[in-house]
């Protein structure tokens, strides 16, 4: 085992401890107040830190070498999901309505640590190391356009940042090149109608059954207005109408989620949802009208550093813990910090049945595998230490 193996061993007790803290006082995007507090008194702890809040409910902590070299960033988000917690644990959220059931309690300890590490090596490093703790990741437009705003980036080479998940076993790394996530994109559609009696249809226009051809149209998009090679995926996920059971109501309203990998599939689908919705609904002498939000943007990993992030992993864990991925569906406002340097983002596995670990992201009943803090402490001090060694 290797010297810093140990080092990282050495300071679980500490790891676990923040990351239950974390858990146990989880806050929603925008509203991480005593998170953020938490985090900057255990940094203020550490020597040779310049401590500020790029946000309100965001810090950022900096460690200037004084000796010239790059200027590498890192982040962790740390806001949870309106969720109420089901695990039975003593370090259960004591917030209703507030679970870290995404892993984000996990990503802030596990950077909070790596720093007490690194800050103890600052005399063999060189450059600057910008640790970057960000709200509001869950929520677009997210904390990532803000912080970014407020300077974080300015003069930063290479940004760099981990995401615990659920798809791969406790201590493997998923390695993508390229793009790794998708965009993550919302639909709105109201379909005007006209209601009255349920007795008497012919008098209205009926904006369920229209609402209900307009689904079956979208479902369409992808099997039949894309190539087999355009990866996307369009899913209705809410329908509001109606009150009584013998109204007919005069509007229907259509919810749904849309993720694509490409901005040409991506404006594809936004353009037919917007056809089929509008040319049905007139069909039926209904009106549809559509709302497309735009979400986060793909992840996209530089080739350069991703190569260097698998061999990295590959000498630090053994060339068994790089786990290959395509990409993935679900998205990240880390997509920003990447359109503006250089960046690579890496998913590492959190997953062990044989300790409960096993609920899926957003579940809640998510738990993370706790050992797998230990694996993203010592991978993001080699990383860092790597990046900026003397």
């Amino acid at each position: 085992m290797s010297e810093l193996h140990n080092r990282v061993l050495a300071g679980k007790d500490r790891l676990v401890a923040d990351r239950r803290w974390l858990h146990q006082h989880a806050e929603l995007s925008w509203k991480e107040t005593e998170t953020a507090a938490y985090l900057e008194q255990a940094l203020a702890e550490m020597d040779g830190l310049v401590l500020s809040r790029p946000t309100p409910t965001s810090v950022m902590a900096v460690l200037k070498t004084g000796r010239p070299g790059p200027t590498v960033a890192i982040r962790a988000d740390i806001d949870a999901l309106p969720i109420n917690e089901e695990n039975e644990l003593e370090y259960r959220s004591i917030h209703p309505g507030a679970m870290h059931a995404c892993g984000h309690d996990g990503h802030a300890a596990i950077l909070l640590n790596a720093v007490r590490l690194v800050c103890q090596d600052k005399e063999s490093l060189c450059g600057e190391l910008r640790f970057i703790f960000q709200h509001a990741e869950e929520t677009p437009p997210g904390g990532a356009v803000e912080v970014i705003a407020a300077g974080v980036l300015e003069g930063v080479d290479e940004v760099y940042g981990l995401h615990l998940t659920s798809i791969l076993p406790t201590g493997r790394f998923g390695v993508c090149p390229g793009v790794l996530t998708s965009s993550t994109d919302r639909f709105d559609v109201t379909v005007q109608g006209k209601g009255g009696h349920s007795s008497m249809p012919q008098e209205c226009v009926d904006p369920i059954v229209t609402g209900a051809q307009i689904i079956c149209g979208l479902q369409t998009i992808v099997a039949r207005s894309l190539a087999p090679a355009d990866a996307a995926v369009l899913s209705v996920c809410r329908v509001r109408a109606g009150e009584a059971y013998n109204v007919i109501p005069n509007t229907f309203e259509i919810t749904g989620s849309v993720r694509t990998y490409d901005e040409t599939v991506r404006n594809k689908i936004e353009a037919r949802i917007r056809a089929i919705a509008e040319g049905t609904a007139a069909a039926a002498g209904a009106e549809a009208q559509v709302t497309y939000s735009r979400g986060y943007d793909s992840i996209v990993n530089d080739p350069e550093l991703t190569k260097m992030g698998r061999a990295l992993i590959a000498d630090t864990f053994g060339p068994e813990a790089v786990a290959d991925l395509s990409p993935i569906a679900p998205g990240d406002d880390f997509c920003y910090y990447s359109q503006k340097c250089p960046g690579f983002f890496v998913e590492l596995g959190a997953a062990n049945p044989a300790v409960g670990s096993d609920a899926p992201h957003h579940n809640p009943r998510y738990k993370l595998d706790e050992d797998a803090l230990l694996y993203g402490v010592e991978y993001t001090v080699a990383l860092l230490e790597s990046r900026c060694r003397l």
